[in-house]
C-alpha cells in the first residue's frame, strides 16, 4: 500500500512558477481603473432639524465623523500611482479648516447635516479640484455612514 501511495505522488507535476511581472514599457497607464482613498477625521456638532419631535438628534450632539474621499483612475505606469495622496489631501484641507471643530448647522448649504447631505455638500466642493472624485464616504459612528458617487449632481 505504501508503494502505490508514492507511485501517485511521483506521477504529480511539478510545479511551474509564473514569470515575473515587468512593467510594460512606453505605455502611458497600466491596465483598468484603480480606486484610491485618504482618510480624514473630522470632530464636528450638529443637530438635525428635521426628525421628528422628541427624536434625540434633534439634540445638538457631536460626532467623530471619519471622511474617505475616493478617486479612480489607471494607475500611470511612470509614477506607479492613480493621484498623488498629498494632492487629495491638499483638495480636502480648505474643507477640514470649514468643518472641523464647527457646528455643522452653521456651514452654509448644510443647515440639514445628515451624513448623507455632508456627503453630497463634501462632493460639491471637491468636484472642481479633483475631477477623478469617485466617491465620499462617511462614516457618522463606527457602525453608521453612507456613501455617495455623485449620481444626483449635473
Amino acid at each position: 500500500m505504501a508503494q502505490q501511495d508514492a507511485n501517485a505522488v511521483a506521477r504529480v507535476p511539478p510545479v511551474t512558477v509564473s514569470p515575473v511581472f515587468e512593467w510594460p514599457t512606453g505605455a502611458s497607464t497600466l491596465r483598468g481603473p484603480m480606486d484610491i482613498f485618504k482618510t480624514f477625521a473630522l470632530e464636528c456638532a450638529h443637530r438635525l432639524p428635521n426628525v421628528p419631535a422628541g427624536h434625540k438628534c434633534a439634540r445638538m450632539h457631536g460626532h467623530s465623523f471619519r471622511v474617505e474621499v475616493h478617486v479612480s483612475g489607471p494607475v500611470d505606469a511612470n509614477s506607479g500611482w492613480v493621484m498623488d495622496f498629498a494632492d487629495v489631501r491638499d483638495a480636502f484641507e480648505p474643507l477640514f479648516k470649514r468643518l472641523d471643530h464647527r457646528c455643522l448647522n452653521d456651514v452654509p448649504g448644510l443647515e440639514n447635516p445628515t451624513s448623507e447631505n455632508l456627503a453630497r455638500w463634501i462632493w460639491r466642493e471637491l468636484a472642481q479640484q479633483l475631477p477623478q472624485l469617485s466617491r465620499v464616504v462617511i462614516h457618522e459612528t463606527c457602525t453608521s455612514g453612507c456613501s455617495y458617487a455623485g449620481q444626483e449632481e449635473p
